[in-house]
């Protein structure tokens, strides 16, 4: 019961800063390109890498913490179905050049944010 209560108050937390970032970043940048998707799933990318590292390899934690950053934080504020759907309308608008540095940005800049999340994780 525990384990699925962390789950679910890291998804609250997530899903919420989610709904943050990607408002602010409509605000601040426009609705031309999906900016806040693209915000959101290269800073949770590092903070996924970052957090697995930290708690694996470099200090000792209840899973529970687990659970609640990787699975239930992480899983509530990245967004691959927000990506995909935003790249799929992308297409229909015949904007290849957009949905194209949309999918290359999100695999490459996420991919990224993992490593370096890991590589500072084992720094510290």
């Amino acid at each position: 019961m525990l384990d699925f209560l962390a789950i679910s108050l890291g998804a609250i937390v997530g899903a919420n800063a989610r709904y943050w970032m990607s408002r602010s970043a409509l605000r601040l940048l426009g609705p031309v390109f999906p900016y806040g998707t693209l915000a959101i799933n290269v800073s949770g990318s590092f903070v996924l890498g970052f957090f697995m590292v930290w708690t694996t390899q470099r200090v000792m934690v209840d899973p529970r913490w687990r659970l609640l950053v990787a699975v239930g934080f992480c899983g509530g504020f990245t967004t691959f179905s927000s990506y995909a759907f935003e790249s799929m309308a992308l297409m229909e608008q015949g904007q290849w050049t957009l949905m194209a540095t949309n999918i290359v940005s999100n695999n490459l800049l996420s991919l990224a944010a993992v490593l370096a999340g890991m590589a500072l994780a084992r720094l510290l």
